[in-house]
C-alpha cells in the first residue's frame, strides 16, 4: 500500500510539472502564432485573460490535490477543472450559442456555478463531489437545449449543430468527473 501511495504520488508530481508546462505552452502559442500570421492577433488583454484562466485552473487543481491523495479524485477534478475551463475559453472566443457576444452563452456560466456550488455544499468530499459533477451535467444538457428551444442559437441546422456539438463534447467531462469521483468515494 504503501509503494502504490509512493507511486501515485510520483505520478501526480510528474503530471503536475507537465500541466504547469503545458499551460506556459499554450499561453506562447498566440505570441509564437502572430510571428508568422495575420490571423492571430492578440492584444494584452487576452493574454492577460488566458493567462488568469491559465493560472486559476492550475490554483484550483493544487487545491483539489491538497483534498485527496486519491489518483481518482485527483483526475475527477481534473476533468472537472477542464470542462469549466474549456467552457469559458469556447464562449469568450466564438460562443457556444450563435457568437461570443450572444448573451445566451452566460448561461454556461451557471453550469460552472452548479458545479462550483456543489463542490462547496459536498465540502469536497468524494461523494459528494460525484453528485455535483452529475448535476453540472444535467445543467449542461438543460442549458443547451434551452438555448436551442428558445431560439438562441444559431438559425437552422447550425444552431442545431452548435448545441449537438457543445453539449456531446462538454457533458461526457463532467459524466466522467463524476465517475472518477465516485470511485475516489
Amino acid at each position: 500500500m504503501e509503494m502504490t501511495r509512493m507511486d501515485g504520488q510520483r505520478l501526480w508530481n510528474v503530471l503536475r510539472v507537465m500541466g504547469w508546462g503545458f499551460a506556459a505552452v499554450i499561453l506562447l502559442l498566440p505570441l509564437v502564432a502572430m510571428q508568422f500570421t495575420r490571423e492571430v492577433n492578440w492584444g494584452f488583454g487576452d493574454f492577460v485573460v488566458m493567462g488568469a484562466l491559465l493560472g486559476g485552473s492550475g490554483l484550483v487543481l493544487e487545491l483539489a490535490a491538497q483534498q485527496s491523495t486519491s489518483l481518482f479524485y485527483r483526475f475527477g477534478a481534473t476533468f472537472a477543472v477542464a470542462a469549466a475551463f474549456l467552457l469559458v475559453w469556447v464562449n469568450l472566443a466564438v460562443g457556444f450559442l450563435g457568437d461570443e457576444g450572444n448573451p445566451a452563452n452566460l448561461m454556461f456560466l451557471g453550469v460552472i456555478a452548479i458545479a462550483i456550488l456543489g463542490a462547496i455544499v459536498a465540502r469536497s468530499r468524494p461523494a459528494g463531489m460525484a453528485n455535483a459533477m452529475l448535476i453540472a451535467a444535467g445543467a449542461q444538457v438543460l442549458a443547451g437545449a434551452t438555448g436551442l428551444a428558445m431560439g438562441w442559437a444559431s438559425p437552422g441546422s447550425e444552431g442545431v449543430y452548435e448545441v449537438v456539438l457543445g453539449t456531446g463534447l462538454f457533458t461526457p467531462l463532467w459524466l466522467l468527473s463524476a465517475w472518477l469521483f465516485r470511485k475516489a468515494a
